[in-house]
């Protein structure tokens, strides 16, 4: 079996943050979140990827490289646009034909990992397995209708109530799943839906079945969607002490701290990762902080925040529930008050 990891997507939905980085590479709980759908595929025991690009395809070729970090071959296959995930899968026709394969939606995070479910698929072999859990939007996602453990009927995207059970961004399929691709014209979105695909095959009497996500799922769309993300997954973060914490600081609750990384007169609340260089000074950091590789932050508060690479926060009081892009200077608060700021690459904010 392969896996095709789906990385063309703009993400309309997290800009500014991703008028410059690839959704796909935005870091959770200290890793982008395509590491851990990387990590995830390898644990399932499969070890061919191909990861669909887009435009910020050079991006992900120079984070990923040739998948052998992660004990994988790696193949990058160029989108021309991103014409829904039925094109993603038309675009891969070479790499997936002639075996059964996993699509994997490369913003997704999935805590219970991928083993159980392509063991099911291994062992009942299906036409198609999809993964179902309950939402509270269905609107904003295909919903699935079911007879037992078969699937009867999907609908992408209803304006109207048809079921609370969405398709998770994790899929199983024979190559026949080609065959129903090329019977698509585009939606009224203008996308070749993958639901419409799947409900080919139904038509056509193939077998399709669902499993039930029981852990943790996020479709990491929207700011709230990542940070939630974040907390998640920082619960799950081995602690470990690799960096200098000096004898005026306190550490509570589960803490990563990557070698070069200083804390200094400061108080770490976990869960809290922090990257490789970065300095905590006379602060008080988390719970439930995701802090990457030389990031500064100077006599501040931060909790519930993902601050990437390069930031610098300087005597801000109550940052919280924020989202700050590479290289980002949030300076000088006034005392009081909470700050929730989604900031996006190289910006610059003062606040008084």
């Amino acid at each position: 079996m392969r896996a095709l990891i789906l990385a063309g997507g703009e993400g309309s939905r997290l800009r500014p943050i991703t008028h410059t980085n690839a959704k796909q590479l935005i870091p959770i709980a200290g890793a982008p979140i395509l590491f851990h759908a990387l990590e995830a595929i390898r644990d399932a025991g499969i070890t061919e990827v191909g990861i669909v690009i887009g435009q910020t395809g050079d991006e992900i070729r120079a984070a990923v490289g040739d998948g052998s970090t992660w004990g994988l071959r790696v193949s990058y296959i160029p989108q021309d646009a991103p014409l829904g995930l039925a094109h993603a899968v038309m675009t891969a026709r070479d790499f997936v034909a002639g075996q059964p394969f996993l699509m994997y939606l490369g913003d997704n995070v999935l805590l219970e990992g991928l083993k159980r479910f392509v063991d099911e698929f291994e062992r009942t072999r299906p036409d198609a397995q999809i993964f179902l859990a309950r939402v509270p939007e269905p609107e904003r996602f295909g919903v699935a209708v079911l007879d037992g453990d078969r699937v009867v009927r999907l609908v992408e995207k209803p304006t109207s109530f048809v079921s609370d059970l969405a398709l998770v961004g994790v899929y199983l399929f024979d190559d026949s799943i080609l065959e129903a691709a090329d019977t698509l014209e585009p939606s009224a979105r203008g996308e070749y839906e993958i639901t419409e695909a799947i409900q080919w095959l139904i038509d056509q009497g193939k077998v399709v079945r669902a499993e039930m996500v029981s852990a943790w799922w996020k479709d990491t769309g929207r700011p709230a969607d990542l940070l939630e993300a974040n907390r998640v997954m920082l619960s799950t973060v081995r602690p470990g002490i690799e960096g200098e914490v000096d004898d005026r600081s306190t550490l509570e609750g589960s803490i990563r701290l990557a070698v070069g990384a200083k804390v200094i007169r400061s108080e770490l609340r976990g869960p809290v990762a922090i990257g490789p260089g970065a300095v905590i000074e006379d602060s008080v950091v988390g719970p439930n902080v995701s802090v990457e590789r030389d990031v500064r932050i100077m006599r501040s508060s931060v909790e519930d925040s993902i601050v990437m690479e390069g930031c610098q926060i300087v005597d801000v009081h109550g940052l919280a529930t924020s989202i700050l892009g590479r290289n980002v200077e949030v300076l000088h608060s006034g005392a009081g008050g909470v700050h929730r700021l989604v900031v996006g690459d190289q910006s610059r904010v003062e606040l008084y």
